[in-house]
């Protein structure tokens, strides 16, 4: 017989949210302020997941690796910034089944949290304005970028909670 877990952990772009839209049209709007040719949504779904400094310079170079221009960088960062705080969920959507899916979890009784390398300041408004906040017991904002250190502070996050980490392949 299959335990029922003592939380269901999501993670949150990609997973349960399309955010790609509005980074891109973001990224977009920062190249033309930067007076650098647009990037376009393809681009920008491949270089998302290591967060904004991180796609701020690979849009800048166009490429997934290398460093850009200090003072280019330096500011076309707050520009994103500011445009996507201001962006954050215009054009983003919830997957399809995602409303469904936490509402059946929820009827349920399963504890639920959200898993995100997101920003506080981008992560509850985006949550608050595609109605999902409510549903997650726990919102947890890992903010280690360095390889593996997110999975230990997690695996740390979950030994405090007192919950069984299930791994699903």
């Amino acid at each position: 017989m299959i335990r029922k877990p003592d939380m269901v952990l999501f993670d949150l772009d990609g997973t349960l949210v399309d955010t790609v839209p509005d980074l891109a049209y973001c990224i977009d709007q920062t190249m033309l302020q930067m007076n650098l040719p647009v990037r376009g949504e393809k681009s920008v779904r491949h270089w998302v997941g290591n967060g904004v400094e991180s796609l701020v310079k690979r849009a800048l170079l166009n490429a997934m690796d290398g460093e850009p221009d200090p003072v280019l960088f330096q500011s076309a960062l707050p520009s994103f910034k500011s445009l996507y705080a201001s962006n954050i969920s215009v054009r983003s959507r919830l997957y399809d089944g995602v409303l469904t899916g936490l509402d059946y979890l929820k009827r349920r009784g399963y504890r639920l949290a959200c898993v995100t390398s997101k920003v506080r300041e981008f992560t509850h408004p985006l949550m608050r304005d595609l109605k999902i906040a409510e549903y997650f017991e726990l919102i947890l904002l890992l903010l280690q970028y360095l390889v593996g250190i997110r999975m230990v502070v997690l695996i740390g996050l979950i030994d405090v909670l007192k919950i069984q980490l299930v791994l699903q392949h």
